[in-house]
């Protein structure tokens, strides 16, 4: 999942624009929340509603359809779902042409009755596995039937669709290489709204990748809820991540090839050497360490110990130096006390991460914690340990873009800056945002830049001629 650059957890949303379709009688809106996976799966929906006939329309008040692709890790992310469609449902009701309303991905299961049944609040409801019945579904929403699909399966990748690219800076897209979780960590939701693992073929990961650069997009994410465990087997073998990321790799040289997200205890030194060897592959992992505490990550059926996860840490700075990392951490979780925080605190400043995600704890219902663990940290000290370590982390993340100051910096422009647009907005291979004064650059080169200073946020400086 642009803006939502490695967003695992947290909550966005953002009208998709689509391509005309010249024969289309039906205008779509698509908003899309939470992780880079929706963001993908609205490409998906996107263009199977383009093979049914829909343009689209960046104004919900004149659209015949109305899609939310839904964010169920966090209940804020379900609180400003619930509200956009309130608001959906007005728009609806003051029109004066016949619209469907439909909620997509990870709230469908689980939210299917309340929102079908007991609120009213849309006419279709499809789980992130059955967006193939789409056209069917708003068939039947179209007589006046609601209409649910939320089935799982353990077979569907949406490997034989080819998206439709919605990235609104058209140099920086996604790519999903597999589907579902296995990891079943206590605090989440996933594996109950996506389902089991399951990987693509390599050779239609590739194929996509390939499009996408004809298409004008120099950087790709491989998405997937855990992309170190993908595993595709076939008559010819076993292709594992780190021969993957080789096959793109070697295939687009001139393809920036990024990677979300990793999960510790899979994260193999084949990867790692992998990542080494290719200049094209971006010097940055996002590992999620959620806990410095090694009985929260026991609870949180994480599978390491903080031992563990720093010995990746470790493997990362041995095999690429350069290397940016990222994190998730989650303060509060069940049974988290006064010593367990200090000791996420002691491992925050051990490996001082780059960049982190941070969040309060919030039960998920059908999740193992809300089963076996009391959620019995209060609100306000949830709240007093995760404003430490964002200020901590704060920190951290200044003085890591201090130390690019002096140094020059390939940077993949990716549009106008946000203050100015004399200004270009780029990031370098370790994923740090670089504004610098325009010339004769166009989006979507690559430039090499002299940073000359930083702030908390970006790098500043001017493009070497």
């Amino acid at each position: 999942m642009n803006s939502n650059e490695l967003l695992p957890e947290a909550l966005q949303g953002s009208s998709l624009k689509l391509k005309d379709n010249p024969s289309a009688t039906k205008t779509l809106f698509i908003e899309s929340y939470g992780c880079q996976m929706n963001f993908s799966d609205s490409e998906i929906v996107a263009s199977i509603l383009q093979n049914e006939g829909y343009t689209t329309t960046t104004q919900a008040g004149s659209a015949d359809l109305i899609l939310v692709n839904t964010c169920a890790i966090r209940d804020n992310a379900e609180i400003r779902v619930r509200q956009r469609l309130q608001d959906y449902k007005k728009i609806k009701s003051k029109s004066d042409k016949p619209v469907l309303i439909g909620v997509l991905g990870c709230m469908a299961e689980r939210l299917k009755k309340q929102f079908l049944e007991e609120e009213r609040l849309v006419d279709v409801v499809v789980g992130p596995d059955a967006y193939r019945d789409l056209p069917r579904l708003l068939h039947e929403a179209e007589s006046g039937r609601q209409s649910i699909n939320v089935l799982l399966s353990k077979e569907e990748t949406y490997a034989d669709i080819a998206p439709l690219r919605l990235d609104q800076n058209g140099v920086s897209g996604f790519v999903s290489i597999m589907r579902g979780c296995d990891n079943m960590c206590s605090f989440c939701v996933v594996p109950f709204t996506r389902g089991r693992e399951r990987s693509r073929d390599p050779q239609s990961i590739l194929q996509e990748c390939e499009d996408a650069y004809n298409q004008g997009y120099r950087e790709i994410t491989l998405l997937g809820q855990n992309v170190d465990s993908y595993k595709f087997s076939s008559n010819t073998g076993i292709a594992l991540f780190s021969d993957l990321l080789k096959l793109i790799a070697e295939h687009l040289p001139n393809l920036w090839i990024r990677f979300s997200t990793s999960h510790p205890k899979d994260m193999t030194d084949d990867v790692l050497q992998v990542m080494a060897l290719y200049p094209n592959i971006c010097k940055y992992i996002h590992l999620p360490v959620q806990s410095g505490s090694d009985s929260v990550l026991e609870r949180m059926n994480r599978g390491y110990t903080s031992a563990w996860y720093l010995n990746r840490i470790k493997a990362i700075r041995h095999f690429i130096p350069d290397c940016a990392i990222s994190t998730d951490i989650i303060t509060g979780f069940c049974g988290e006390n006064p010593s367990d925080h200090q000791e996420t605190l002691q491992l925050m400043k051990t490996v001082n991460f780059d960049f982190a995600y941070m969040f309060m704890y919030s039960e998920r219902p059908k999740t193992l914690a809300e089963r076996k663990y009391t959620d019995d940290v209060p609100e306000t000290e949830k709240h007093i340990r995760l404003q430490e370590v964002i200020a901590l982390q704060r920190e951290h993340s200044k003085n890591a873009l201090q130390k690019y100051v002096g140094t020059n910096q390939w940077v993949l422009i990716e549009g106008d800056s946000k203050k100015s647009n004399a200004f270009w907005m780029g990031r370098n291979s370790q994923n740090a945002v670089v504004i610098f004064p325009k010339l004769d650059e166009k989006k979507g080169d690559r430039v090499n830049v002299s940073i000359t200073s930083s702030t908390y946020t970006a790098l500043l400086g001017n493009r070497i001629l």
